[in-house]
């Protein structure tokens, strides 16, 4: 048993101390809720609220519209697991390329630094029209015509280059004494990204990498500007017939409820790496 105790100081601070925090909890409450009731007396007060609360907010349309649209956000879930690791394996391979030295390998380096700039130019939205209506226009054999499939494509491509420049970003970040240590070690350079500098660059970027798959997911919905039924899709379908919004709102509480949950990841490990920085720091 040890008989250490606080000094009289020491407890003095930790009474402020929880006196301070008590304080600025009661403060962020007290905010939070005036904002909220701010917001919810302008809003309900505004001229147009009895008609967007009848187009908007009908629950007997949400409560028809939500299985239809649950059945089809399945669709916008299976785009993005599989776009998913493709956008990583993209990412990653162009991310590299962009860091070879070689001079033979200066048409890799090229391509790679071409199909960046390109495909973060054009809108995404863009790039899921050219790919769906474009590329079975070509009737290349084997290339397929499932809007699915087209969809997943413009994503990885639309993404891919997005993610490769985070990935850049990662591998450029780590030290150069750490690529001399791995090369004074006889690795050869392709060695080395591959032990030394891929794997640290790779710690580094997963929160910016999960922000970018929570914008991934969202963009899913994209591709019901060509036709694909998946939620945003069966949402229009059922407004168009029934003439209510409410399934808006269904749709958008499917991707709300599947962002949140991605978003404090990426908090979460935002919050873990910065600790582990400091902690190496001291």
């Amino acid at each position: 048993m040890s008989d250490w105790s606080p000094s009289p100081r020491q407890v003095e601070r930790l009474r402020v101390r929880r006196r301070l925090d008590n304080r600025a909890r009661l403060v962020a409450g007290g905010t939070t809720v005036a904002v909220l009731v701010l917001l919810l007396v302008g809003l309900t007060g505004s001229p147009g609220w009895p008609r967007v609360k009848e187009t908007f907010l009908s629950w007997p349309d949400a409560k028809a519209a939500f299985p239809a649209i649950a059945s089809a956000f399945w669709v916008n879930v299976r785009m993005f697991l599989v776009a998913e690791p493709l956008i990583l394996v993209v990412g990653v391979l162009v991310a590299v390329a962009r860091g070879t030295v070689a001079p033979v390998l200066f048409p890799v380096r090229a391509l790679a630094v071409l199909y960046t700039d390109l495909f973060r130019g054009v809108p995404t939205l863009l790039v899921v029209f050219l790919v769906a209506f474009g590329l079975p226009a070509l009737r290349l054999q084997g290339v397929t015509t499932s809007l699915f499939w087209l969809g997943v494509l413009a994503l990885v491509l639309s993404y891919g280059a997005y993610v490769a420049e985070v990935f850049r970003s990662g591998i450029e970040g780590v030290h150069p004494s750490q690529v001399a240590s791995a090369q004074a070690l006889g690795l050869s350079h392709a060695q080395s990204l591959r032990f030394v500098v891929v794997p640290q660059a790779v710690r580094r970027v997963v929160p910016p990498l999960l922000n970018d798959f929570v914008s991934l997911q969202k963009d899913t919905a994209l591709v019901a500007s060509v036709g694909l039924v998946e939620a945003l899709r069966q949402a229009q379908v059922y407004s168009s017939f029934n003439f209510n919004f409410s399934s808006y709102l269904v749709a958008a509480a499917f991707f709300v409820a599947l962002t949140i949950p991605l978003a404090r990841l990426t908090d979460w490990l935002g919050r873990r790496y910065a600790r582990r920085e400091r902690a190496g720091a001291r």
